[in-house]
Parts: C-alpha cells; structure tokens; sequence
C-alpha cells in the first residue's frame, strides 16, 4: 500500500472521537434554544406547549437591551484597542532584537495563566487607591488585559509567515514606515487582525470575573444574567436572550471561516 493511500484512509476511531467530543460539548448549548420555547417557567422535561412569550417579552425588557449594550460597548473598544496593541506587539517580537524580549514577552502573555480573579483583585484594589470611579471604562480596562495575549498569539503567526523583504522593497520605492505599514503589511495579515478582533470581542462579551469586580453601576450583560438566576419567573426570558446570541456567535464565526478561506484560497491562487 503506498503511503498517499494510507493517509487518505479514514480515520474511524479518530472520527468517533471527534463526533463525540462535539455532541459533549455542544449538547447541553442546544438545550438553551429548546427550553425557550418551552411554556412554562421551569426547565425540565417534558416540556409543556409551544410558545415564543419570551421573546416578545424580553424585547420589552429595557434593562437586558441596556446590559447587551454595554456588553457590547465595552467588547467593540476591547477588540480594537487590544487587536491594534497586538499588531503592533506581534510586529516587533518577529521583527526586532532587543534586550530582555523573552522576560518581557512572557509577562505580556502571562494573563493567560494567572487567574482572572488575581487580577480582579489586583485591579479593584490599585484603581480605589488612585481614586478612579468604578464603569464600563474600568471594565474596558480590564478585559484589556485578558484578551491582549489572545490577541498576540493569534497574530503572531501571521507575522512570523510574512516576508520581510516586502516591506524593505516598499521602503526602498521611497514609502515611508506608516504608508509601508498601510499599503503593505496590514493587507497581508489582515485575516490574523479579523481573527484577534472575532476572538477578543467574543472573550470580552461573556468575561465575568474581571466585570464582577470592576462593573459600577452599569453591568455588563454577564453580570445582568447572573443577578437574574435568583428570580424564577426570569429564567425563560434570559434562555431567549441566550438563544438570541448564540444564534449570532454562530453568523459571526461563519464569517470569520468565510473571510479566512476566501484569503488562503487567494494566497494559494497568487502562489501558483
């Protein structure tokens, strides 16, 4: 049997594994969508009559619109100040020597492994020391700091697989770094950017611990939900709201699947 044969054969042990893995994971989120039609305030089985109440009643619920706002206030600044801090960071850990770059590399990316309440903590307690008010800029401030590494991560293969002698060649046609950066780098890594900026809003709208320590007066939509699971009669509208966006997330990773394969496909077309 030759070896292309042999690594075109299917996998049924791996496949199994896989399908699995995917109905685990993913089983109990196809629950939320099932029991919001359900009519009634419980979530048990067997469900009682067909109804969509809920979601007539949560568009006519002012606080949940205005805890999904701030949400997603607070994870649009988020992925684009943590994405553009990314960009500019994956650029000069592939492109500069400098001294120290290792030590200083693993302290950015150290969030990814210290927990969020440590710097939940940390933060409450430093911003009250210099007297800031706790807001939705606070809570900015702190998914910051969580989604910066997811950021760096993600881009840092783009910048690794980029050539530099492109950008020494728009250099040396008389462009100077910014327009070099626009015209030439930017398109290029630009699905890495689409892929930081889908990551770090996703992250950011359902953190929790940094916006429980850090949320004033206006939650965050996580914090909404979780000061709502106390009261029963409730619960219905908050599955819709949750259906609601897990319909969404799944247009927004389609999308970034979409942008992604359109520019390999591109890629390879301009390889060959």
């Amino acid at each position: 049997m030759s070896n292309k044969s042999y690594i075109n054969r299917p996998n049924r042990p791996l496949q199994i594994y896989a399908i699995l893995f995917l109905v685990f994971l993913y089983a109990p989120v196809m629950f939320l969508p099932l029991f919001s039609f359900n009519d009634s305030i419980y979530v048990r089985f067997p469900l009682n009559e067909f109804t969509l109440k809920w979601y007539g009643e949560l568009f006519h619920r002012e606080p949940v619109w205005n805890a999904l706002m701030n949400s997603v206030k607070v994870g649009v600044a988020t992925a684009i100040c943590a994405t553009g801090l990314g960009v500019f960071a994956a650029k000069a850990i592939t492109r500069y020597r400098m001294p120290g770059k290792a030590p200083m590399v693993g302290f950015v990316m150290l969030p990814l492994v210290v927990p969020g309440i440590i710097f939940g903590v940390a933060l409450l307690v430093l911003l009250s020391q210099l007297g800031v008010p706790l807001s939705l800029y606070t809570v900015t401030i702190g998914h910051m700091i969580i989604c910066l590494p997811f950021s760096i991560a993600t881009l840092l293969p783009r910048f690794e697989g980029f050539d530099g002698s492109i950008e020494e060649a728009s250099a040396d046609l008389g462009e100077n770094a910014w327009w070099t950066f626009w015209r030439v780098t930017f398109p290029m890594v630009f699905p890495g950017i689409l892929a930081s900026l889908l990551l770090t809003f996703t992250i950011s709208f359902d953190e929790f611990i940094m916006a429980f320590f850090l949320t004033g007066t206006e939650p965050t939509l996580p914090m909404y939900i979780w000061g709502q699971l106390r009261f029963p009669q409730e619960f219905p509208s908050i599955l819709a709201l949750a259906s609601m966006i897990i319909a969404a997330s799944f247009v927004i990773v389609f999308l970034g699947q979409w942008v992604n394969r359109d520019s390999a496909f591109a890629a390879a077309k301009k390889g060959d």
